[in-house]
């Protein structure tokens, strides 16, 4: 989960090599906390967060198999 969600970052951002995903888990559920460069965080979270939304729907239908949640967080 956590190299789907790298490799969609990195094709949305300008610096690919400043994004990092940190997988954590928490009570049973799947954390992929995202960082990003600063000038590329609205590019990551989208007009009105639909970027970010639509990251957290992929990967939670990529997570359907398994019988945890996965949460998307981008960090600053």
């Amino acid at each position: 989960m956590r190299d789907l969600v790298l490799y969609l970052v990195r094709a949305l951002v300008e610096d690919p090599d400043a994004v990092e995903v940190e997988q954590v888990e928490e009570n049973g559920d799947l954390v992929l906390e995202v960082r990003v460069a600063d000038e590329d965080l609205g590019r990551v979270i989208g007009r009105g967060g639909r970027i970010a939304n639509a990251l957290r729907t992929v990967a939670r239908a990529g997570a359907t198999k398994g019988d945890m949640r996965v949460f998307v967080e981008i960090l600053e």
